[in-house]
């Protein structure tokens, strides 16, 4: 694996890394209050077209990073819909 790889699963496991602790809040208290909904909504469009992209260019570390990422942003957004 070529050292450019090994950037992008670092950049993968930092940026996907960082929605874990907010996941986690917002399971735990079901408090979604502060959290814009537009937002969430770009961010879930964006990471399935960026899920698409990689899965189209063959690139893993886009598909594993968008992957998680929007199964975590997704959870965030089913909180959010359902406890506003």
């Amino acid at each position: 694996m070529a050292l450019l790889d090994y950037a992008g699963y670092a950049a993968a496991l930092c940026t996907t890394s960082a929605y874990v602790p907010q996941v986690l809040r917002v399971w735990r208290t079901r408090s979604t209050q502060d959290i814009s909904l537009r937002m969430f909504l770009v961010l879930v469009t964006g990471l399935s077209l960026w899920l698409v992209y990689g899965l189209w260019k063959g690139e893993i570390p886009l598909i594993a990073a968008n992957s998680v990422t929007l199964m975590l942003a997704s959870t965030i957004l089913y909180f959010k819909i359902k406890h506003g």
